[in-house]
């Protein structure tokens, strides 16, 4: 159970203010036309890396609690370590557990989802991320609860496919299409009906998230439940006509319905159970509350008509308000996580970001917590993200981000201060080279005014990220490790995190030696940042934390 912490014996901490700055999407990669860190101009950062103590952190696969050092990781376990200080088996992995155990299917709401649509002769729709990306969702356990569905007597199936290209390639729709539709083919019988009902890209329809935008999820209503939209006879004829059309990327695709005889195959009704298989929360609440909430209870949109269904989500994606109220697999538990820790200590702590990462360093970094640990000791300022195309905006809102932030810094009120930029991340998304370059560089000219706020003010700052992104913007050969280029030199874009690990620098001109950084050896991963910020501040760290980055002398 967190307890307040000890006070260090042979460091009384910093006088000043600590502060946590989060570079969402920056990884440490070699200098290639691929990498927009590098490729920008950065005079901050580049001074940050040659004058200051730096090591690189572990930011996916088992260092972040995913199921292997082949998964890239995200902002949301990201978050999650580094407010921890510790590693927790996270969403793709609890969920490949549960169904390779059996769990899954011996759940309560499973039995719910499968029952009513047996008794009620109505249909079982899955509705989710269609890629093996491994970030929100997997194909493999779409599959694998189809095929459980069939093997326990369900006789009508729908899909509907949020089409990737992000967390996998930016056209790579067709390779997942075709072989999941050979898939279908081999399942379907005269007792099993199955097929794909309707889809679109990731950032057009349903997957909104932190109430950004909540026409992407009406928009997901119409196509999915009320099956209205452009009608198509097969997926693949909606992703190859679009692209002919538009030249759009994946998840950019506008929304599509598939139709025989000018009707929709699989508009959700009355007596439908319907499963959201993503497992991570972000994307995956406001649909969620678009088919939990009663007639009368939501405001976001107009939903026409609300199907009287059973719905489930993959897991809980919000622990705090139990969104959705049936879930598939239970979340990780996080406890003793450093902000409760901290408040339990008497710190005053600030949380700052854009709409588009307010919930990383609030929710997420509090072990999926919603709630303040205490209102009278901790702030959280979100600052309202632009809606529109990140590359058209590459800037977004680190400058109004940062001004708010000095004001906190100047202020005196906080001990300690974390902040996330999310340039890196979402113009990374984006596949603009040119975009994410500018990015970086209007991210360092914020960067050198905090460095100066915190000088005046006596404090330290840590600079790091949560995964990498904007490091490779194409396409990589793993064998030459040089973008891959076709036979006319053109590059591929890359719209999804790295594999890279990302930079941990400490920014301390106040200290005079009272500690070492240790030797990077490669053992780092971003939940010893925890750890290291609660020395800094004068504390021992928790037992079960990762340990720290620094040794105190």
């Amino acid at each position: 159970m967190a307890q307040a912490l000890n006070k260090l014996t042979n460091f009384g901490g910093i006088d000043g203010p600590v502060l946590t700055v989060v570079m969402d999407g920056v990884g440490l990669a070699p200098d290639t036309i691929s990498n927009a860190v590098a490729g920008a101009y950065t005079p901050t950062l580049d001074m940050l890396m040659e004058k200051y103590p730096m090591v690189s952190l572990k930011a996916h696969g088992t260092a972040v609690g995913l199921p292997s050092d082949d998964d890239m990781g995200n902002s949301e376990v990201g978050h999650n370590a580094l407010g921890a200080g510790q590693v927790f088996a996270q969403g793709a992995k609890l969920v490949s557990n549960s169904i390779e155990s059996g769990k899954m299917f011996t759940s309560d709401t499973w039995q719910a989802i499968v029952s009513n649509v047996k008794t009620s002769g109505g249909v079982l729709h899955f509705l989710g991320l269609f890629s093996d990306g491994n970030v929100h969702s997997h194909i493999d356990h779409l599959k694998a609860m189809i095929l459980k569905a069939k093997e326990e007597g369900v006789s009508t199936v729908r899909v509907h496919i949020l089409i990737d290209g992000r967390d996998v390639g930016e056209t790579s729709a067709l390779d997942y299409i075709l072989p999941f539709e050979d898939f279908l083919a081999s399942l379907r019988t005269a007792d099993f009906d199955i097929k794909i009902a309707s889809g679109g890209g990731r950032m057009k329809i349903t997957m909104d998230r932190y109430e950004a935008d909540w026409s992407m999820v009406e928009r997901g209503w119409h196509t999915h439940v009320l099956g209205e939209g452009r009608q198509f006879a097969s997926a693949e004829e909606a992703v190859k006509t679009y692209r002919e059309e538009l030249g759009v990327i994946d998840q950019d695709l506008p929304a599509f319905v598939i139709a025989e005889n000018g009707a929709p195959v699989g508009t959700i009704n009355d007596g439908d159970s319907v499963i959201f298989y993503n497992f991570r929360g972000d994307r995956s609440i406001e649909i969620s509350k678009a088919f939990d909430a009663p007639a009368g209870e939501f405001e976001k949109f107009d939903r026409v008509r609300v199907p009287a269904v059973v719905y489930a989500g993959m897991l809980e994606y919000d622990g705090d308000l139990h969104i959705p109220s049936r879930y598939l697999v239970s979340p990780p538990e996080i406890t003793n996580t450093m902000s409760e820790y901290l408040t339990l200590t008497g710190v005053k702590q600030l949380a700052i970001s854009e709409t588009q990462k307010y919930g990383h360093v609030t929710y997420f970094w509090n072990g999926n917590r919603s709630g303040k640990f205490s209102e009278e000791l901790e702030t959280y300022i979100e600052i309202p993200s632009d809606v529109v195309p990140f590359e058209q905006r590459p800037w977004m809102k680190c400058a109004e981000i940062t001004d708010k932030l000095i004001e906190c810094i100047e202020s005196g009120k906080y001990d300690y201060l974390r902040v996330n930029f999310p340039n890196g991340d979402m113009v990374g998304h984006t596949g603009s080279l040119l975009a994410t370059r500018c990015s970086m560089e209007a991210l360092d000219l914020q960067l050198a005014r905090i460095l100066k706020a915190v000088d005046k003010a006596g404090g330290v700052a840590l600079i790091t990220a949560d995964h990498g992104n904007a490091d490779e913007m194409y396409e990589m050969d793993k064998k030459t490790k040089l973008p891959k280029a076709d036979k006319n030199g053109n590059y591929k874009s890359k719209t999804s995190h790295t594999l890279n690990p990302v930079p941990c620098i400490i920014y301390d001109n106040v200290t005079n030696g009272a500690y070492t950084v240790k030797a990077d050896e490669g053992k780092f991963g971003l939940a010893n940042v925890a750890a290291t910020m609660v020395n800094l501040m004068g504390y021992e760290a928790p037992a079960m934390w990762e340990e720290s980055i620094i040794d105190v002398k």
